[in-house]
């Protein structure tokens, strides 16, 4: 009989995330083949600690539009690139939105089963070079079921925006001054240097990237109120009359191109070796909400992961919700009743109305910034939330140590 072993403590060694660069053609990281932006991910986390990339036991990349150029399993193709031993195996995950987050959850939930030693989690995707929603090839991805049970049929996600701003009564003023806010906050951390030790420099045909390319720190409210609603439709306005049409490119996230990645090890490994852990993962969860508002899951699962660890939000330090559209993060906000300092806590330096949305990568990114504040502020706690397409959540606490 196999004895029983206790569940092993994970920890964050290291995190590491490239620059973001805009999702077109012209953008600083376009010119980049996604498998080459995640391998030189990989060995800058790696060439950061003297660990042999051999012990490492699998390597879980998220990664949303795996078609084209990400098709072949980019996280062994980036490995490979990297010039890491080729016995070190590797796997790609589409939890949508979440899937850099679900990497992490996965990795970390093997560690924790005694399965792994050692993993490298994270995420890629190059908007500019496989355009978003490729990988359907214009085909039905719902089937008669879905349309069935939800007819008329789904939404696309910017009007699952405006569902969730007029369910919050959010008017678009308020959803400008937000994504002014992201914005100004992405400068400032900029400015001061504290993005630094977290970006990964990536070398291009036209030279050395280090710095973020999405912060347009001259946004101001009356620039944006001039733009247009994005996903405004006859249909869809005889569907949903109380829809405002507040939605824009303004307080949408950027279509952007962009990689992260962390290195995670049982404690028992990590003090074998002699590393200095950085965080530990304390609790981790993953719901589903209503399909066709598609964003609001960030809601029921701040409720289930605090709920898990009996913590509040009083005892979380920072909280890094992903901003896909300013209605996600000032919906829960109204939710749960957020105001004052505690707002301050949200997205302390700005999100991917800021910094872009590389889809797979994005809860890398996420997770990366967080650790990086939380030590920077001696914090303690940080929870971080991803909304994903057909309504569902990803949730993380992390705790610094």
């Amino acid at each position: 009989m196999i004895p029983a072993r206790e569940v092993s403590e994970v920890v964050i060694v290291d995190a590491v995330r490239t620059p973001m660069g805009k999702g077109r053609p012209g953008g600083a990281l376009a010119n980049v083949h996604p498998v080459d932006l995640l391998a030189q991910t990989l060995a800058g986390l790696l060439g950061r600690h003297d660990l042999d990339p051999g012990t490492v036991d699998d390597v879980l990349i998220g990664c949303v539009s795996q078609v084209g150029e990400q098709s072949a399993t980019p996280g062994r193709m980036a490995w490979l690139a990297a010039g890491l031993p080729a016995h070190v195996p590797a796997t790609t995950i589409d939890r949508k939105c979440g899937s850099g987050q679900q990497a992490v959850h996965f990795a970390a939930q093997a560690i924790m089963a005694g399965c792994y030693d050692i993993a490298v989690a994270g995420g890629v995707e190059s908007m500019s070079r496989v355009r978003m929603g490729s990988a359907r090839m214009d085909a039905d991805p719902f089937g008669a079921g879905v349309r069935e049970r939800f007819a008329p049929g789904l939404v696309p996600q910017g009007v699952a925006a405006e569902l969730v701003a007029a369910r919050w009564k959010l008017d678009r003023d308020e959803l400008d001054e937000y994504a002014v806010r992201s914005h100004r906050l992405a400068a400032a951390a900029r400015d001061a240097g504290s993005f630094a030790r977290e970006i990964v420099p990536i070398a291009t045909p036209e030279g050395t990237v280090t710095d973020d390319e999405t912060i347009r720190p001259g946004s101001t409210v009356e620039q944006l109120a001039a733009l247009d609603p994005a996903f405004r439709s006859d249909t869809m306005t005889e569907r949903f009359p109380e829809i405002g049409w507040h939605i824009t490119a303004g307080n949408s996230s950027q279509i952007t191109d962009g990689a992260g990645a962390l290195l995670l090890m049982s404690a028992a490994k990590c003090e074998q070796l002699g590393l200095i852990p950085r965080a530990r993962i304390r609790a981790m969860h993953v719901c589903g909400d209503d399909p066709l508002l598609m964003l609001t899951a960030p809601i029921p699962a701040t409720r289930g992961i605090l709920g898990r660890t009996g913590l509040t939000l009083d005892d979380i330090d920072h909280i890094e919700l992903n901003e896909a559209f300013a209605s996600v993060p000032l919906a829960w906000v109204a939710e749960f009743g957020v105001d004052g300092a505690d707002t301050a806590k949200l997205n302390p330096r700005g999100g991917a109305i800021a910094l872009g949305h590389p889809l797979g990568a994005s809860g890398a990114r996420l997770m990366t910034t967080m650790l990086t504040a939380l030590e920077d502020n001696r914090q303690r706690y940080g929870l971080q939330l991803m909304c994903e397409a057909g309504g569902m959540a990803n949730a993380t606490i992390i705790e610094r140590l």
